[in-house]
């Protein structure tokens, strides 16, 4: 079972993925710190500096704190759309991606037995 599991581990696409989640989560710390400190600020700037996380509504005893939703909306889709940019301007950066054509195929199974067939009947 250790062999299996030791296989499992050092398939490629195992490491890949590990290695994509280190690198992912350092991506995420970058674009959190951008979006906190730059594009959050010029935000609030055009929306007048409001703050949405102190709205609630009260129900005799329970208070609704829905302003803290809104704005972990709002926070959500400014991430989304700089990574969504940021992922636009790495493949621009890459160039058009190369379209390879298929390899050719050689003869199937049955046509190279009709040709040794054929070369045996001469």
């Amino acid at each position: 079972m250790l062999k299996e599991f030791k296989a499992f581990a050092m398939k490629g696409n195992v490491i890949d993925l590990a290695v994509a989640v280190v690198i992912g989560a350092a991506f995420g710390k970058i674009v959190s710190s951008l979006v906190d400190n730059l594009i959050t600020p010029l935000v609030g700037m055009f929306m007048g500096g409001v703050d949405f996380t102190d709205f609630s509504y009260a129900v005799g005893d329970a208070v609704f704190g829905y302003g803290a939703f809104v704005q972990s909306v709002i926070d959500f889709t400014i991430v989304a759309f700089v990574i969504f940019m940021v992922i636009k301007l790495i493949g621009r950066a890459k160039g058009p991606a190369e379209i390879k054509e298929p390899a050719p195929q050689g003869p199937t199974q049955i046509e190279l037995l009709m040709q040794i067939r054929d070369s045996l009947k001469r």
